[in-house]
């Protein structure tokens, strides 16, 4: 039976925490590897925790893994500044990328957002569309975007402009499943991210919001 390695990171995140839950209890994963700047409270058999420094990523050594999954992100309220976002969306990410790269890694997935642009007059949206060009050049084997739209979840911190428009877009998610603009649940997203991994064929995939539905079932 086949078997692999995976690097994590954002695990300490609302996609990030559910896609740990999943790899831990899959059995094509023998050992997965967690990288954040702190500690989990979480402790498993194949679980693996390394704390980094992102902004000196080059300098770490990466066991050897067959696939890396990325869920880095922030708000640029949480971040404090459009620089400290850029930080942790775009440098970390790659940073976390090429890391990968050198331990091995053919597979790699990320999670940006739907609407990603690297022309976009949006500062977010440009941001994750950067990334996304970035990390296409880095050689992967098979390199996989998802696009979520707005996440559903318990998150750890409070964004109550955000859990108002969460409370809306249940009441109006009927009304919106022909759209591939409707909110995506967290839990959906990880388990979307994990079935593209299992399948992931050589080459770029982007996989819309609408997708992950399916894919996450």
């Amino acid at each position: 039976m086949e078997t692999r390695n995976a690097l994590v990171t954002g695990a300490s995140g609302l996609v990030g925490g559910h896609l740990l839950d999943a790899l831990l209890e899959d059995p094509l994963y023998q050992r997965v590897y967690s990288l954040g700047r702190r500690a989990l409270t979480r402790e498993h058999a194949k679980l693996v925790q390394h704390t980094v420094d992102f902004a000196r990523l080059e300098d770490e050594s990466l066991p050897a893994a067959d696939d890396a999954f990325c869920c880095l992100g922030t708000t640029i309220k949480k971040a404090g500044s459009q620089e400290a976002f850029r930080a942790v969306d775009h440098d970390a990410v790659l940073a976390f990328a090429r890391a990968a790269r050198r331990a091995g890694a053919r597979r790699f997935l990320v999670v940006t957002a739907l609407g990603a642009d690297p022309h976009s007059r949006i500062f977010y949206n440009r941001v994750k569309g950067g990334v996304e060009e970035a990390l296409r050049g880095l050689g992967f084997e098979s390199l996989v975007i998802l696009q979520p739209s707005l996440l559903l979840g318990e998150r750890a911190e409070s964004r109550p402009g955000e859990r108002a428009a969460i409370v809306l877009s249940r009441a109006l998610g009927p009304l919106l499943r022909p759209f591939s603009g409707r909110p995506i649940e967290a839990r959906t997203v990880a388990r979307a991210m994990r079935a593209l991994a299992h399948q992931a064929s050589p080459g770029v995939k982007v996989a819309l919001s609408g997708e992950l539905q399916e894919f996450g079932r």
